[in-house]
């Protein structure tokens, strides 16, 4: 192809056109997702968040669906000083800014007290690990009672005064105290454990015998068994 014929095909009409409209449809792809995301995302848009703590929850979904924000219970709280089933807590908190359509995640308060299980915690642990574990759980605790046995060592667990153990389920909104080992150990309190012999509990058996002094029965009522004894005489020469 000559240089002239090059130029002459360069410099064409159709060729311009189309790389005019090639480029017309690529700068309106991009203004139209720019724009397209930036409606969808709500870019731009801020709506402050109510406070909704302390209200009932038909009444808090009311005022934060007016708002154009949704609103979902992602947990359970109880406070018994609260009327129930009223908002506890929420996430975002009262005030943030979000954008239209964002989800409010709210606690609402428990209609009866929870009640949680006592774990194997008995005879099974220290006071150290039995408290971390119970308090992690949401017990509250008070201060360990100390009793008979070895020291730090869990022997009990009480709640209200009552004694529990585990698998038992507690109200949450009753302490728990720990019964521990003190290090000193009562003689006239301590139970003893009777091991069974190694023999099966078998026990020996003792014959008895009868020592007897006299002659047998049945020849003392014989009498002519019974040997006569002849009276002796003496004679006088």
């Amino acid at each position: 192809m000559k240089s002239k014929d090059f130029f002459r095909k360069f410099l064409d009409k159709y060729l311009w056109g189309n790389l005019l409209a090639m480029a017309v449809v690529v700068v309106a792809l991009f203004l139209g997702l720019k724009y397209g995301l930036d409606r969808y995302t709500h870019h731009g848009e801020e709506i402050p968040v109510p406070d909704v703590r302390g209200m009932g929850f038909a009444s808090a979904k009311a005022l934060l669906e007016g708002d154009g924000l949704r609103v979902e219970v992602g947990d359970t709280g109880y406070n018994k000083r609260m009327p129930a089933d009223c908002v506890l807590l929420q996430n975002p908190a009262g005030g943030a800014k979000v954008k239209s359509g964002h989800m409010i995640y709210v606690t609402v308060n428990s209609k009866s007290t929870p009640t949680l299980t006592i774990p194997d915690i008995v005879d099974n642990s220290s006071v150290r690990e039995a408290e971390a574990r119970l308090r992690a759980m949401g017990f509250r605790m008070l201060d360990p009672k100390p009793v008979a046995g070895e020291k730090d060592w869990v022997y009990g667990i009480t709640a209200g005064g009552r004694r529990v153990s585990m698998g038992d389920r507690v109200p949450i909104d009753v302490p728990l105290q720990l019964q521990v080992g003190s290090g000193m150990y009562d003689d006239d309190n301590m139970e003893i454990d009777y091991v069974e012999s190694d023999y099966g509990g078998m026990e020996s058996e003792i014959d008895e015998f009868e020592v007897v002094t006299g002659p047998p029965a049945d020849e003392a009522t014989d009498p002519a068994a019974t040997p006569q004894q002849q009276p002796i005489t003496e004679t006088t020469e």
